[in-house]
């Protein structure tokens, strides 16, 4: 019998007490008639999803599900209870899967934990952000930092080992000293798992209006947005070589408390690599599930509308009825259309990918890892050798020591790591 292929799902939960105010993820407030009407949408899109499109559960074995949002940890223990029910009905899970669901501080309690605990969650990822209360209140985050140790130590309580934080450099009023302040006081935790991002100012958040003059690291104000309380005006952002001094301030205490840098954005203890994120890195088949999320099946990408009433409204016509008419095996026997996939009404952005752009995907991505990506595994997927595709890009970044060329593997050097937006481009055919 063949082997199945390995599968994430990811789980859409849109809901947030408030929006921060760097946030340009699908998120918003809702009042209860809404989260209700969307769990049970979202539960019809994963039963008739199982029996539609794809034999998912002859097919496929899930070894990572992950609730992310918005804030998943506002959902009662109950509805993650069923939501992971209705998955293990229609799918076939691992006994052995890595299931995740994000949690902000302020958001859950020890029962809540228990519950979540006795349905299937094993690992936790909180978003911190910050040990300083003051950027806290900057970020536009609900919690300050006694709350964020309340709810690790309620997690603990509840059983839970396998513990994410997330922190964030580069937040407008943040010093070096304070940065290293907030490393040295959760590696003093000995969370298994940290996530160190650098704040992007993103369009369309309020802190694009507050900061989009202000990316020279001048001191600005707004009138159009009230500054934080206590605050006569907006705080600017640290300079370039304050940002800079933090980025490699994180490595190098991290690493110093028993942490491996396995990506170029998160850290961890032997062994408590996040499964699910690698799995995206790694190019495996991934089903997204809810409003706005995206999958990648079989060579093809494509998303849920963004729309939530849009979502919900397609989703409660689904009669969950098979249509093994529309069943491929793989991206060999799909569809030359993607019709298909837009019968439920809900799907959008469907991309079937070139062999090119599947190329380029296999080293942006793959190369984002420390441990670099294999000359021969490029070959065994794309059936050429990955010298005729990008045999003098690899020489010149070589040459340039910001790739390391050990003969099967290639890998980012520390300095291509620093600049590796400017590598990884070099890779697009």
């Amino acid at each position: 019998m063949e082997e199945k292929k390995k599968l994430g799902i990811y789980i859409h939960i849109p809901f947030c007490v408030k929006k921060c105010l760097y946030c340009d993820f699908l998120s918003d407030k809702a009042d209860r008639d809404v989260t209700d009407r969307y769990i049970e949408a979202l539960k019809k899109e994963i039963g008739y999803t199982a029996l539609n499109s794809i034999d998912f559960k002859g097919q496929f074995v899930v070894k990572t599900i992950f609730f992310g949002g918005g804030t998943p940890s506002l959902m009662d223990g109950e509805v993650i209870t069923d939501i992971l029910d209705a998955i293990r009905e229609r799918f076939d899970v691992s006994n052995e899967a890595e299931i995740t669901i994000e949690c902000n501080p302020g958001t859950v309690t020890k029962q809540k934990l228990d519950q979540y605990k006795k349905a299937g969650i094993n690992r936790l990822s909180i978003g911190l952000q910050s040990a300083n209360d003051d950027e806290l209140k900057l970020l536009g985050r609900i919690h300050d930092y006694r709350q964020f140790l309340e709810t690790y130590s309620q997690a603990k309580e509840a059983g839970f080992e396998n513990i994410n934080i997330d922190l964030m450099s580069a937040i407008p009023g943040q010093t070096v000293d304070s940065y290293k302040e907030t490393l040295e006081k959760i590696t003093a935790l000995s969370p298994k798992h940290i996530s160190a991002y650098s704040l992007i100012i993103e369009p369309d958040t309020p802190f694009y209006e507050i900061y989009s003059d202000d990316l020279s690291h001048s001191c600005c104000d707004t009138s159009g947005i009230n500054s934080p309380a206590g605050y006569s005006k907006w705080p600017s952002l640290p300079d370039e070589d304050s940002e800079r001094q933090m980025y490699h301030m994180t490595k190098s205490i991290l690493e110093e408390a028993g942490y491996h840098r396995y990506e170029i954005s998160n850290y961890s203890l032997k062994g408590y690599e996040c499964r699910h994120n690698i799995s995206y890195w790694n190019g495996t088949d991934y089903l997204g599930l809810g409003v706005g999320a995206a999958s990648y099946m079989n060579g093809i990408r494509y998303s849920n509308t963004s729309d939530i009433y849009t979502y919900m409204k397609a989703c409660e016509k689904l009669d969950n009825i098979p249509t093994s008419e529309y069943f491929f095996d793989d991206e060999e026997d799909a569809p030359d259309d993607t019709d298909y996939l837009n019968k439920e009404g809900y799907h959008e952005a469907i991309q079937p990918l070139s062999k090119n752009e599947r190329m380029e995907e296999f080293m942006f991505l793959g190369l984002r890892m420390m441990e670099g990506i294999s000359k021969k595994g490029f070959k065994e997927r794309f059936n050429t050798s990955i010298e005729d595709v990008y045999g003098d890009v690899i020489k010149k970044l070589t040459d340039q020591k910001l790739l390391e060329d050990s003969g099967d593997i290639i890998k980012l050097t520390d300095r291509g790591i620093d600049v590796s937006n400017v590598v990884l481009a070099n890779f697009l055919l």
